[in-house]
């Protein structure tokens, strides 16, 4: 298990932050969502009394995250629908929450972060009262929205804080040197200059032999940092969207927001199940799916075969698949293709995937 706690200094207070993490979650929610194969589903949402570390009085949500628009379509042919999904289940007892992401197709994998809110600029040593092994094993990170940057589609220069002003606040830009100056303001008691850090212990854990810390590394890098670095530029620089908002507001933005996406998903899935033909039983034939999955090779004779690493027995395999039925397609696939391919594909496609829907890992 790969441990990394990520301190990210925000210039706001503890209190505003709260407002600020809940609305980005629910519009990114709504932006991300198109329907059946991408988007959030959210299945639980209601107060809690007693959640995990003692926390109390919080919020429960539990989503589903549909990820398989993000795959390739020779990729979405063979998976399983449980490997299209991410599982989440989140406590939010504010200034504590932890969310802990799962995948039914992966048993051996979890993501789980714990966040503390701190009106300070990160300089605490153990907020989450390690013990000296996990001390030991920890990795600090500190992600600044200002000197860290983004690049590519990432990179929106209306969210970058070296530029934005709030016309409600009229707060920013913030220069390189932000986080001594509002510290060294906060420490003279000038209410101006607030600032806060969100300390986020990170747990990933992918406990398969022979790429544990290969895979455990890249979500770490190539997906966890990246999505909370932008997203908490947005919380900043969408400051003008959710000041001034009550936690009634956020409440009732949260649930038309469940009530929205609930519409969609369901839209999506009709129009889904009337291309794809399934009729009322909303099955496929065997012949179907296999004639599915050949199409699907074909169109996408693009990808770099090499990725794969397929010996030639695999290859036959794919050649005869439209003449198998569903269940022996299924029975191949587990057969002859092992973890290994599998985490290698999907890491050498992530240049192309989109992290954005992990909106809590950005909270």
């Amino acid at each position: 298990m790969l441990i990394k706690e990520y301190r990210i200094p925000l210039p706001l207070s503890v209190e505003e932050y709260r407002v600020a993490q809940l609305y980005m979650i629910a519009k990114k929610s709504r932006e991300e969502s198109q329907g059946v194969g991408s988007g959030v589903e959210i299945i639980v949402n209601e107060p809690y009394t007693d959640g995990p570390s003692g926390s109390k009085n919080g919020q429960y949500t539990q989503k589903v995250f549909h990820v398989g628009q993000h795959l390739p379509g020779w990729l979405k042919a063979l998976l399983p629908k449980s490997a299209l999904i991410v599982e989440e289940e989140a406590w939010n007892a504010y200034p504590y929450t932890k969310t802990r992401y799962t995948c039914p197709f992966v048993e051996k994998f979890f993501i789980e972060i714990e966040t503390k809110y701190f009106n300070d600029a990160g300089h605490q040593e153990n907020v989450f009262q390690l013990d000296s092994a996990d001390l030991g094993n920890r990795i600090v990170d500190v992600i600044d929205i200002v000197k860290d940057q983004l690049y590519g589609s990432d990179y929106v220069k209306q969210e970058d804080p070296k530029f934005y002003i709030s016309h409600k606040t009229n707060r920013g830009p913030l220069s390189e040197s932000w986080v001594q100056d509002y510290w060294r303001s906060q420490c003279d008691g000038d209410p101006t200059k607030a600032i806060m850090c969100a300390y986020k212990l990170c747990r990933v854990e992918f406990k398969y032999w022979g790429m544990q810390t290969k895979i455990e590394k890249f979500i770490h890098d190539s997906a966890l940092r990246r999505v909370m670095l932008r997203a908490h530029r947005q919380a900043w620089a969408w400051q003008d969207e959710w000041f001034g908002l009550t936690m009634e507001d956020i409440r009732r933005l949260e649930k038309e927001t469940q009530e929205a996406l609930a519409r969609k998903m369901a839209k999506s899935s009709d129009e889904s199940e009337l291309l794809d033909g399934r009729g009322s039983d909303n099955k496929l034939s065997g012949d179907r799916r296999s004639s599915k999955v050949s199409n699907a090779i074909n169109k996408e004779n693009d990808f770099d075969s090499s990725t794969l690493k397929m010996g030639t027995q695999s290859n036959t395999n794919i050649r005869t698949l439209s003449n198998t039925s569903e269940q022996n397609l299924r029975q191949s696939y587990n057969q002859k293709f092992d973890m290994n391919w599998k985490m290698t594909s999907f890491s050498n496609e992530s240049d192309t995937t989109s992290n954005e829907e992990f909106y809590d890992a950005e909270g």
